[in-house]
């Protein structure tokens, strides 16, 4: 009993002992949630890098405040001892943007920093001190700038991300610091050089990732003995050489190496990468024959592309041992000999592409292989186009996998009938057969294929009628019959195919009318039903197929007249309707065609004269209207100025035109008794209407309100504060064709001289009978109402009155530019005391004035000003060659954030509504969006960019076949820069041999600055795009550079 009061008594005293310490632990856990292990150092840093970042979704504006304590603002993570430091920053996909601040390298307890998926711009700042940090996000941003050497210093780097940015420079040697390091991403910048040696040295090194930049020299020995490297991508670079013989990566799961310059032989000793699942060596200079057992050496193998080389020999047989392969490419190569059977093993193979080879199979032993590809059940994709395969195509078709969904064999020997059973492939989306012997009808099997989306039957011998079930392949984009021997109507079915791009049926036998419900068709692009049988008049409705650039109805037996609504085809480039029985005259609605490079109408009834609103189709540079009744008076200008571009043969009535054409003088006493006879008409007209006009103002004259004589727009200044039609039609001689200086879509330009005033002008009249001419007038008035800046055409005054007769006349004055516009400097001689090119300072000068302008357009307006319409032809050029730009006819203003989609919001851009542009500088996403951003200008001076360095225009003749102004510079740059940059420029660049990044030619250095400032400009995501705030910065750090060197 003793004993047990002695024990409650102990336990009573330990409660009184623990408990006020119990308590004390809590009063301090309660004082930690407020201020008293509170880090300021941490503090000031996170709130520095707030300041210089931009927030427009607003992730952090309400949350990184004083008000809560640092540790638990988004993003942010601490350690969970005091003194609670920063542990974490993850701020991954938020749409910041701004500089990175150097004051996130105070947080030296940082051991994960991710700001990756940004907006992020201007250098990689200075993170020396972060002595713990492991893991390094700075990916998809917009960085320039070279990588730091102090970066290095950051010793326990474990993962190091820069890719998609801007980066320039060379790989930092002393990267091989980062003895840690597992994982590096420097894809996707324009990194030059070499790949250091040392990397060898970072023997943790698992994955390196380096493709997409302009990496030169060969491949390092020792990147290849890197023992722990589990993938390796060096692809689309330009590195040179032979690749490495010894290899010594026994854990390498996959080898990139695709799209360089690569020479030499596959190495032998392959068996040291055995684990190797993916390999690329696609688009190289290799060559030779394929190491016979490369299936044995490499068992693990999942995917193989060796496609765009020199390889030759045969396809080895061993390629069908590695159990796992899903898809070869060996595509664009030198392989001959049979397609072995031993592919029938691969039970995974899901893509088979033999395309572009000399393969061959000349009786039924060398189609084996089908049968046996029928094993594959998961072949989705066999392509074995433009190979030495004759014969028929084996019944064992139909034995290939029902998932299927593309058949390529186009450009083969191919003969007999196509298996009727080839129409089990219900799945196909794409079926080429074209450039074969083949033969039969297609009725029995076309219509299964309801997936389909691109059918080529093109150039074989099929006959018969197309059956109406074609109308069924709803989802067809690409459909190519022709060079066939298809005979019947064209069956209206086709009216259903509403997602057609190209459709071909010429050099057939087709005969009726022409379906008006081709009108149903508006993605279309291509239209060929030349060289048929076709006949009766023109009807279908043309102008529902807005998208239409190549229209060709040559050789049938069309009548009647050419319809007026083939003028409302704007985006129309080719136009031939020759050989056929049309007649009238050519429509004066060809004047809408002002994208229209060929038109041919030649060998038809037409008559007439031949209308001068063609010369005014600047784009227009082949024209044949050979072999019809027109007569009258050639015109001179535009396309009739180059005899070689036009044929006018066969019409007996046309006289004049320049003298290369040698036709005869127009008879100048008939035109002067006809121009009597229309004078007469004329003034009897304008009498009677004058009188009646005279009649009806005296009846009227008390009801109707006079109309002001002028209206002055005040805002624009009070320099000029009085102009009226008098004035203007004084100061142009009326109007006089002597004083225009050029026309463009709304209106024409005159020069003229102000009497009052005493200065030259710019007179800007408004034609506005053109539909959308006074919207234009309105716009410019309210994009030019309130900015002001050096690079901006100025304008002086408007004048919104009525003429002579009485009609609605609306102008805008402007300072006039002596020396032109840009694209005359670009595109045409000069004359005057000019010079007769643009030397590279003064282009530079011109782009840097450019991007001023666009930068205060965007940036320093209030509300954003897209200007929709940047080109040569609206930049104009004053005394001293300073660039203006003008022409705000089209120009937007930004709305409201708040009404903008989500998807423009986001996007970084500032975007409104009614999209316009010329051709070639408009930007792609406008082809799917009414919306106009500030992200189309960006790309319109990326273009504009290109345009002056090359001397091209966009829509110039070499660019065609999908090959554009960016992907041909893309293709080149920047190794064969010296050989595309203008003549002009290249003078600049002569005594210089070499042609490559690392020249030291000043010229040379600045033309590629400003190529990477193009490219990055006119790159296909608008969010990927530079602001044009930071290409002005760019473009003066350039300039300040070439002044530099050049002094």
């Amino acid at each position: 009993m003793l004993l047990m009061c002695h024990s409650m008594l102990l336990a009573k005293l330990a409660v009184l002992i623990v408990l006020p310490f119990l308590l004390l632990c809590y009063g301090v856990g309660k004082v930690h949630c407020s201020t008293i292990h509170e880090n300021r150092e941490d503090l000031r840093s996170l709130l520095d890098f707030k300041k210089w970042i931009s927030d427009p979704n607003g992730a952090l504006m309400n949350n990184w405040t004083t008000s809560t304590h640092f540790c638990r603002w988004n993003g942010v993570n601490c350690t969970s001892t005091p003194p609670y430091r920063v542990r974490q920053l993850l701020l991954t996909g938020l749409n910041l943007g701004g500089e990175i601040s150097s004051s996130l390298g105070n947080l030296t307890s940082l051991t994960y920093l991710d700001l990756s998926n940004n907006s992020f711009h201007g250098p990689i700042p200075l993170l020396n001190k972060l002595q713990n940090l492991e893991y390094l996000y700075l990916g998809s941003n917009h960085l320039q700038g070279v990588i730091p050497d102090a970066l290095t210093n950051c010793s326990n780097l474990v993962a190091l991300d820069l890719s998609g940015n801007n980066l320039n420079g060379l790989i930092p040697p002393r990267v091989s610091f980062l003895t840690k390091l597992a994982n590096i991403y420097l894809d996707s910048n324009y990194l030059t050089g070499e790949i250091p040696t040392s990397l060898r040295n970072i023997t943790n090194l698992q994955l390196v990732y380096f493709s997409k930049n302009q990496l030169n020299g060969r491949i390092p020995d020792e990147v290849m003995q890197m023992p722990n490297l589990m993938e390796l991508h060096l692809d689309q670079n330009n590195l040179s050489g032979s690749i490495p013989e010894v290899w010594q990566m026994p854990n390498i799961l996959i080898l990139d190496l695709s799209v360089n310059n690569l020479s030499g032989r596959i190495p032998r000793a392959l068996s040291n990468v055995s684990s190797l699942q993916e390999w690329s060596l696609a688009s190289n200079m290799l060559g030779s024959i394929l190491p016979s057992n490369i299936g044995d050496a490499l068992p693990n193998l999942t995917i193989l592309y060796l496609g765009e080389n020199y390889f030759e020999g045969h396809i080895p047989a061993s390629l069908g041992n590695p159990p796992g392969l899903r898809e070869i490419d060996l595509s664009e190569n030198y392989f001959t000999g049979q397609i072995p059977n031993s592919l029938g093993n691969l039970s995974l193979l899901s893509y088979l592409n033999l395309g572009r080879n000399m393969l061959q199979s000349t009786d039924n032993e060398g189609w084996e292989f089908i049968h046996a590809l029928g094993n594959c059940s998961s072949l989705t994709a066999l392509s074995l186009s433009r190979n030495k395969l004759q014969g028929a195509i084996p019944n064992s078709i139909a034995n290939l996998s029902s998932t299927l969904t593309r058949m390529l064999m186009s450009k083969n020997s191919l003969s007999g009938t196509v298996p009727p059973r080839i129409g089990k492939f219900s799945s196909l989306i794409q079926l080429s057969l074209g450039q074969n012997n083949l033969t039969g009808t297609i009725e029995e099997w076309v219509g299964n294929m309801t997936k389909l989306e691109r059918l080529n039957l093109q150039s074989n011998s099929f006959f018969g009628i197309i059956p109406p079930s074609i109308g069924q392949l709803t989802r067809l984009t690409d459909l190519f019959l022709a060079e066939n021997q298809f005979t019947g109507f064209i069956p209206p079915g086709f009216g259903n195919l509403k997602s057609l791009l190209e459709l071909n049926l010429s050099y057939n036998n087709f005969n009726g009318y022409i379906p008006p419900n081709f009108r149903n068709l508006e993605q279309l692009i291509l239209f060929d039903l030349g060289y048929n049988n076709l006949q009766g008049d023109i009807t279908l409705d043309i102008s529902k197929l807005k998208q239409l650039t190549d229209l060709r109805l040559s050789s049938n037996k069309l009548t009647g007249e050419i319809p007026e609504t083939f003028g409302k085809c704007q985006q129309l480039e080719n136009l031939l309707m020759d050989q056929n029985y049309l007649k009238g005259n050519i429509p004066p609605s060809f004047k809408g065609l002002q994208s229209l490079k060929s038109l041919n109408l030649s060998h038809n009834n037409l008559s007439g004269t031949i209308p001068t609103i063609l010369e005014d189709l600047s784009l227009l540079n082949k024209l044949d209207l050979s072999y019809n009744r027109l007569q009258g008076e050639i015109p001179m200008n535009g396309v009739f100025a180059n005899a070689t571009a036009i044929s006018l043969n066969g019409n007996w009535g046309l006289c004049g035109g320049v003298m290369d054409l040698h036709m005869p003088a127009c008879p100048a006493v008939s035109r002067g008794r006809e121009w009597k006879r229309y004078v007469t008409i004329l003034l009897i007209l304008v009498v009677s209407f004058m009188s009646l006009g005279m009649s009806i103002y005296v009846i009227f004259l008390g009801k109707k309100a006079p109309r002001r004589p002028y209206l002055l727009l005040l805002s624009f200044g009070k320099k000029f504060p009085g102009v009226s039609y008098k004035d203007l039609a004084q100061a142009t001689e009326n109007f006089s064709e002597s004083n225009l200086v050029g026309r463009g879509s709304y209106s024409s330009v005159y020069r003229g001289k102000l009497t009052e005033a005493k200065i030259e002008v710019a007179i800007k009249v408004f034609d506005l009978e053109t539909r959308f001419a006074d919207k234009s007038f309105i716009s410019e008035c309210e994009s030019l109402r309130t900015i002001r800046h050096r690079n901006l055409l100025p304008i002086l005054t408007a004048c919104s009155t009525i003429d002579n007769n009485g009609n609605d006349f609306k102008a805008l004055i402007y300072e006039f530019m002596p020396n032109g516009n840009l694209d005359t400097w670009l595109h045409q001689k000069h004359g005057g005391v000019a010079p007769t090119h643009l030397g590279l300072a003064q282009r530079l000068n011109i782009g840097v004035g450019m991007a001023d302008a666009l930068a205060y357009l965007h940036h320093d307006c209030g509300r954003p000003i897209v200007h929709c319409d940047l080109k040569p032809t609206n930049i104009l050029l004053d005394d001293d060659m300073n660039a203006h730009l003008g022409d705000f006819g089209i120009a937007s203003l930004i709305v409201d954030s708040r009404s903008i989609a989500i998807g423009h919001y986001s996007s970084g851009c500032s975007s409104s509504l009614a999209v316009r542009g010329t051709i070639g500088y408009i930007a792609p996403e406008y082809a799917q969006t009414v919306h106009a951003s500030t992200c189309g200008d960006v790309y319109s001076f990326g273009i504009l960019l290109l345009e002056m360095i090359i001397g091209k225009r966009p829509t110039d003749s070499m660019f065609e076949g999908g090959l554009t102004i960016i992907n041909f510079v893309e293709r080149n740059f920047p190794d064969q820069v010296v050989h595309f940059i203008d003549a002009h420029l290249q003078e600049e660049c002569k005594g210089f041999v070499k042609a490559t990044a690392s020249t030291e030619n000043e010229v040379h250095q600045c033309v590629l600055s400003l190529m990477q400032v193009a490219l990055a400009c006119t790159r296909s995501l608008p969010r990927e795009r530079m602001s044009m705030r930071e290409v002005a910065v760019n473009l003066h750090a350039i300039r300040r550079s070439y002044v530099a060197a050049t002094k």
